[in-house]
């Protein structure tokens, strides 16, 4: 009787530890960045690994989110497409976005896994949207009187249809090359392991998923079990990363249903980041 009694408490100890590592609600993850270049506020969301999930009916669960938070522009730091999953709710969240924000996409390695006909087919629809896509390519914009300067990357595995015939180190060399140093400089790239690369150049912010957040974690313990390209106990999985002058940050994406596994104690999250 004592024996069983012993086994009840730890069962329910189980399940008080791991019910709430289960939770799959998207959380707002906010960062607030001072930066000597930055004159007037500007509000940034940060949208990585959709994978095309489901976030309640028409994506109404996630464009509110974003709604709610007034930015001044939209990151799309790839996955947004999967080449499993169809494209409904992708592009009935990017049609919705592309109406409201500017908006600027860099591809991800899911984007680069699809057919050629499928990725063909995607960027077109961005296109159509008016979603501006950084090919190692750089736009300047002026918010409220300051000014950005917003550049991408192509992923590694989206090369083979780009139309950039660089690869991505190359990309970020060029662009490295034609920086202004007087307006505030932002990279969009889909991968954070880069990250070594990043640090050597002259930007100021560059903007990451891909890792997933490592996919399982222990608060205060394990930042994240394992991320692709990383391994086992990665380092950059998610969060906020310093050197030098560079801040890196990297979202623990969207992700649900689309993974193999379920998420553990690394709920999704939109990425809210004020410059100021």
């Amino acid at each position: 009787m004592k024996r069983k009694k012993i086994q009840r408490i730890i069962f329910i100890i189980l399940l008080i530890l791991i019910l709430p590592g289960l939770d799959q609600r998207m959380i707002i993850r906010k960062y607030e960045l001072e930066q000597e270049k930055i004159t007037e506020p500007v509000r940034i969301v940060l949208i990585t690994d959709l994978h095309s999930c489901k976030y309640g009916k028409e994506q109404q669960n996630l464009l509110n989110a974003v709604q709610e938070q007034n930015p001044d522009l939209i990151a799309l730091c790839g996955d947004i497409f999967d080449d499993a999953l169809p494209d409904e709710n992708t592009e009935i969240t990017l049609a919705a976005l592309a109406g409201t924000y500017p908006c600027y996409y860099v591809t991800g390695n899911h984007e680069g896994w699809c057919t050629k006909e499928k990725f063909q087919k995607n960027m077109q629809f961005l296109e159509q949207c008016g979603i501006t896509v950084l090919s190692g390519e750089s736009e300047q914009i002026e918010i409220r009187g300051q000014k950005l300067a917003v550049s991408g990357i192509d992923d590694p595995d989206s090369l083979a249809y780009s139309e950039n015939k660089n690869n991505t180190l190359r990309q970020m060399q060029i662009l490295n090359q034609e920086i202004h140093p007087e307006e505030f400089q932002i990279l969009l790239s889909h991968r954070p392991e880069l990250f070594p690369e990043y640090q050597n150049l002259h930007f100021d912010l560059v903007l990451c998923g891909h890792a997933h957040g490592g996919q399982w974690r222990i608060p205060g313990i394990l930042n994240g079990l394992y991320a692709p390209n990383q391994g086992l106990f990665p380092k950059f999985a998610g969060g906020e990363y310093h050197s030098g002058n560079v801040t890196m940050l990297v979202s623990r994406g969207l992700a649900r249903e689309s993974t193999k596994l379920p998420r553990f104690y690394n709920r999704p999250e939109l990425v809210v980041i004020d410059l100021r």
